[in-house]
Parts: C-alpha cells; structure tokens; sequence
C-alpha cells in the first residue's frame, strides 16, 4: 500500500489502549529473539503507558482508521530520545517506521542538538534502520548476560 494513504499525527491519551496492544504485537518477535517475555514493552500497563504519554512528544501512523505505528520522545534538554518506535507485525518493511522518524525529527524545535535512541543487539534489522537513517553507534551496555543495549545518536543537523 501506498504511504499517502497513512497519516502521522499526535497520539492522544485516549488512544493509549490501541497503542498498548500495538506495542505488545510488535515487541513479541523481539521477546521471542531475546528468549525473555518480561521485556519493559510487554510488562508496561495501561496506567504507566498514559503516564508516559502524558510527558513525551509521541506521534502515530493511522491508514483507514487503524494504528499502525508509534513512536514517542522525550526530550532531555537538547538532546530528545526516541523510544518504542513500534510498527504493527503486518505492515512492517513498508517504510511506515522510516516515516515516523523523519516526522519526528522534522517536528524537533531549534534547540534540539541531537536524537538518541537504544535497540537490543540482536535486533540487527532495527540497527540497520536506525543506520540507514543517519544514526551512529555511540556505545554499548550490558543490560544483563547475553543482552546488551547498542546506543545510538545522531546530529540534529542531519534530518532524515
């Protein structure tokens, strides 16, 4: 399908319950990878995730009224870290996920310096993504045996 038929717009609260299912369909290949069903993104309950919402800049992608992809940001002075890119199991490798990071980035306001983000190592297709994308690995962290965490960030200057 085309990407003109998908809108990305800000999420509201309201839709936090729709998000919270996309989030748990999109993370359970990423629990299977990991052998670990306790990931942060499965475990996080409605409450914590409207929380969450209620302090990030976060965005979705909708096409004939379904969500199919969010991403949320938290911004840290001059730096705005992404987090959750999540993009529905069906409509993944479309592009929708490379559409919401250019949103993101294109909505940053002037002072924003740089975007950092974190993905597990295993997780080489989102790597790649974030690397086609103008993102660089800054480093690594054990988060626990046989886990780590590859940080990366890019320029502000460097939009996708």
């Amino acid at each position: 399908m085309p990407m003109s038929d998908i809108a990305i717009i800000p999420v509201e609260l309201a839709d936090a319950g729709e998000i919270l299912t996309l989030q748990r369909a999109a993370y359970a290949t990423e629990a299977q990878l990991y052998n670990d069903c306790h990931l942060p993104a499965l475990t996080q309950t409605l409450g914590e995730l409207e929380s969450e919402l209620e302090h990030s800049h976060a965005l979705k992608a909708v096409r004939d009224g379904r969500i199919i992809g969010a991403v949320r940001v938290h911004p840290e002075g001059p730096v705005w870290h992404i987090g959750r890119l999540t993009i529905a199991p069906d409509v993944q490798g479309q592009g929708i996920g490379t559409s919401l990071m250019a949103e993101v980035e294109r909505q940053a306001p002037s002072e924003v310096e740089r975007f950092a983000l974190f993905t597990g190592h295993l997780s080489v297709a989102n790597i790649r993504l974030y690397e086609r994308l103008g993102y660089r690995e800054t480093r690594r962290e054990q988060l626990k045996p046989g886990v780590e965490l590859v940080h990366l960030d890019k320029s502000a200057s460097n939009p996708a």
